[in-house]
């Protein structure tokens, strides 16, 4: 069997989960789940490929915080293979973000006594989760300004998605995709490094 046909059939598949579970199918949701998985690994590994943007996720936790989460939500209401792996992206994003978050939080001691130590054994992952609420509360105010060019920088940023799968998902063209990148950093990048 070649593998468009086989990719059409898994499309035609997850349509049809996607319609039993919005109906309120709950071993549909699981059926979905399942036969999305590989795709939602593929998603989370380029996500956070060589330690990505934090190291304390791994694949599988951040495949199962997110399928997780999308089970709490009790509302799945996307019609198509590309809206679901798209909302997907989403809720990795505010997995790691929350994740990061937490980190920053649980370094900077919460209510614990103040202690200073020198050491700097912590500074590169310090950095890291940093940068990823940054890059999210950025985000955030790009779209306001541009939700679209927003969408497509959570996609790449949050979901490793590549061009081509981005295009394909927001029904725009590489060329597109590329054209908006270049907006999205040089927004982002006065955002982050206002001075």
């Amino acid at each position: 069997m070649s593998d468009e046909k086989v990719d059409r059939q898994m499309e035609e598949r997850l349509t049809e989960l996607l319609s039993r579970t919005k109906a309120g199918d709950r071993a549909a949701r699981d059926a979905l789940f399942a036969l999305a998985y590989r795709e939602l690994r593929r998603l989370a590994h380029a996500r956070l490929a060589g330690g990505g943007r934090n190291t304390v996720l791994d694949t599988t936790s951040l495949v199962h915080e997110s399928y997780l989460r999308l089970v709490q939500a009790d509302e799945l209401t996307i019609e198509d293979r590309r809206a679901f792996f798209g909302y997907a992206s989403r809720v990795m994003r505010s997995v790691i973000v929350d994740s990061a978050r937490a980190r920053v939080a649980e370094r900077r001691g919460g209510n614990a006594p103040k202690l200073s130590l020198s050491t700097d054994l912590g500074d590169g992952l310090a950095q890291d989760e940093d940068n990823i609420v940054q890059v999210h509360e950025a985000l955030e105010e790009l779209e306001k300004a541009d939700p679209r060019a927003a969408r497509m920088v959570e996609m790449r940023y949050f979901g490793g998605y590549s061009d081509k799968e981005i295009a394909e998902t927001l029904d725009v063209t590489e060329r597109t995709v590329q054209r908006d990148w270049e907006k999205a950093r040089m927004l982002l990048r006065v955002m982050l490094n206002p001075a």
